[in-house]
């Protein structure tokens, strides 16, 4: 069918399924505001937008006077970006898509684009087209690509008299923001594309629901293409592909729509910031614990990196995306390709959390109990019953609940033999 320049029939549109097989992504928060990296990706609307005084106070200690948020541009050098290095990291991290930052809400595309003109990667700064290489990159490595994309520019002079006329003018979206999606599409043909920017109009401003016909009906990617929700002001959790509905947005029981929570490592920025501390980091067991609850209530978690001006993943945001990867090494089974159970998590605990495969079960438990026997009241036993658990070889004993489910005797081991993780799997064939 040809899809109507309308949500009703935007809407209406399956999902291609790679995306909600895919499960895990990797995010990437990356532009000229890796240059000040300090505060947040949000620095120049803080600094120009705002006037917040220890912005101010940063530019006036650590550069020139009278330094512009555009002489920070000749500094984003990108001199390590190893394309394919990157790629290997997200592979190891067990991500099977990667969203790149290809322009931010300050209007700098990390490509050639034709319609910004000296405030791209390619005339300035890198002198390189970040958003092809990194691409080619990652469908040598068998990993989708998604592009992330900002409707809106903070100070773009034809954003902000379009704002001036009520949104009745819409040079800015006709001049910029669509011939820019438009390029990305016909250039990079993305598995993804990640809107934003978009709260300050109505869809009617963006022309989102043309551009989304277009991209459903014509475009080179229209049978695989996934989209997000953010396409106007109140499109979020209504309207689009998937939903994001806001950063770091966790649902208490389990929507009826595919959704996607992205986090970051960094807690307090999704770009780089040169005076993070470790205690402002996720640790191992958040990431895995905020991973198992998103894809129990049928999310795909998307967790954000934020790359150095010269194209470096720091270390430790590597060792956290490394341990990422070595925990789905082992229980990515239970993760890949899932689908929420009848029951997604254990009412008794916030621990032992549910996803499924056809008539196995998965429960992933975040803390090992202290006799070595874990109850799970949800599963109801058979006489075919069998329970393992995912990295360990053998079948466990398992006997029936007094109350209802089963009691699991688990492994016992010294704890020397037991490398610390943050969670174990179970599965359980042969229960209802």
């Amino acid at each position: 069918p040809r899809y109507r320049p309308d949500w009703a029939s935007l809407d209406a549109r399956p999902l291609p399924d790679w995306f909600d097989r895919a499960k895990v992504g990797v995010f990437v928060h990356w532009g000229v505001f890796s240059v000040p990296a300090w505060g947040s990706e949000w620095f120049w609307w803080h600094w120009r937008g705002e006037h917040r005084p220890e912005y101010q106070n940063f530019v006036r200690s650590r550069f020139p006077p009278g330094t512009t948020y555009t002489d920070f541009a000749p500094r984003f050098t990108a001199h390590d970006f190893q394309p394919r290095q990157w790629a290997q990291l997200f592979r190891r991290a067990g991500a099977r898509y990667v969203v790149l930052t290809t322009k931010h809400h300050e209007g700098f595309t990390n490509w050639g684009s034709p319609v910004s003109w000296n405030w791209n990667s390619v005339d300035t700064g890198p002198h390189r087209d970040l958003v092809g290489e990194l691409g080619e990159a990652l469908r040598e490595s068998n990993i989708r690509y998604g592009l992330y994309h900002s409707l809106l520019e903070w100070f773009h002079p034809l954003y902000l008299a379009d704002k001036e006329s009520g949104f009745k003018t819409q040079n800015f979206v006709s001049k910029k923001t669509m011939p820019e999606l438009y390029d990305l599409v016909l250039k990079y043909k993305p598995d993804l594309i990640w809107s934003d920017g978009d709260w300050e109009a109505p869809d009617s401003y963006w022309n989102s629901t043309s551009f989304l016909a277009w991209l459903y009906n014509d475009s080179p990617v229209k049978d695989t293409v996934v989209v997000n929700d953010r396409w106007c002001n109140n499109c979020s959790c209504q309207h689009g592909g998937y939903y994001n509905c806001a950063d770091k947005y966790k649902p208490g029981t389990l929507p009826p729509h595919k959704w996607e929570m992205c986090s970051s490592i960094d807690r307090l920025s999704w770009g780089y910031r040169s005076n993070m501390n470790l205690s402002d980091l996720m640790d191992e067991a958040s990431i895995i614990k905020e991973l198992v609850q998103t894809v129990s209530l049928g999310g795909n978690y998307l967790l954000n990196v934020g790359p150095t001006k010269e194209g470096v993943i720091v270390p430790i945001f590597q060792e956290r995306l490394l341990a990422l990867g070595r925990w789905l090494d082992t229980n990515g089974e239970a993760i890949y390709e899932s689908k929420p159970w009848r029951v997604q998590l254990e009412n008794s605990t916030d621990t032992v959390w549910y996803t499924s495969k056809g008539p196995v079960v998965y429960a992933i438990f975040l803390s090992w109990p202290q006799d070595n026997v874990l109850e799970l009241p949800s599963p109801i036993p058979s006489q075919t019953t069998q329970v393992t658990m995912l990295g360990f070889a053998g079948t466990l004993k398992w006997q029936e609940s007094p109350g209802k489910g089963l009691l699991i005797t688990l492994p016992h081991v010294l704890p020397s033999a037991l490398p610390p993780h943050p969670a174990w799997t179970l599965k359980l064939e042969g229960v209802k």
